[in-house]
């Protein structure tokens, strides 16, 4: 009798464990196999074959369509480059250069995955639309009210992530080579 109660017990735990662990990742995002430069990090197998299942349990919780790897891959931001959360009520300012792509996006969200709201309707820019300097690089500016230049809104939300998606790029086929990319930098500008 002993031995049935602690198989039982012991089944419980690990049915616990595996269970537990697999809601846990799902719930908070992507567990292995990230690359992060800077602030910003990346997965580049969630789009392959090679998907851990943690990560597939990820995407089929958020009903997203991750970028496979011969499309780009995505970046994701959730603090600036010294560690502070993205917060809405906070100037933030997303400068430099991407890496070679030939298109990219660049999107806020908020923690639940959805379009910052914001009056203007304005959620993201691209690299059709961004005004460069004359060196090829950008600043835009998150904020809660209007700046001049590249402005992307931010509603005064509490917290939010950005996305930075590079379509038909190099970077992401081999994952050694993404150490060595250059990112944007994300600065925290004046808070109330």
């Amino acid at each position: 009798m002993q031995l049935l109660i602690g198989l039982l017990l012991a089944f419980t735990i690990a049915a616990f464990l595996g269970l537990g662990g697999t809601w846990l990742a799902s719930v908070h995002g992507f567990v292995f196999g990230g690359v992060t430069i800077g602030a910003w990090t990346a997965w580049p197998k969630t789009g392959t074959t090679a998907i851990d299942p943690y990560a597939r349990a990820v995407i089929a919780r958020s009903g997203e369509l991750p970028l496979v790897s011969g499309d780009g891959i995505a970046f994701r931001a959730g603090a600036d480059d010294s560690g502070h959360p993205l917060d809405g009520r906070c100037d933030v300012t997303i400068s430099g250069t991407t890496p070679q792509a030939r298109f990219w996006t660049l999107t806020l969200y908020d923690k639940k995955g959805n379009l910052v709201p914001n009056v203007i309707g304005r959620y993201g820019f691209t690299s059709l639309e961004v005004v460069r300097k004359s060196d090829g690089s950008f600043t835009i500016t998150a904020a809660p009210r209007a700046r001049p230049g590249n402005w992307l809104p931010t509603g005064g939300i509490e917290q939010y992530v950005m996305i930075l998606r590079l379509y038909d790029t190099a970077v992401g086929v081999a994952t050694g080579a993404l150490g060595e990319t250059p990112m944007p930098a994300i600065q925290r500008g004046a808070c109330p």
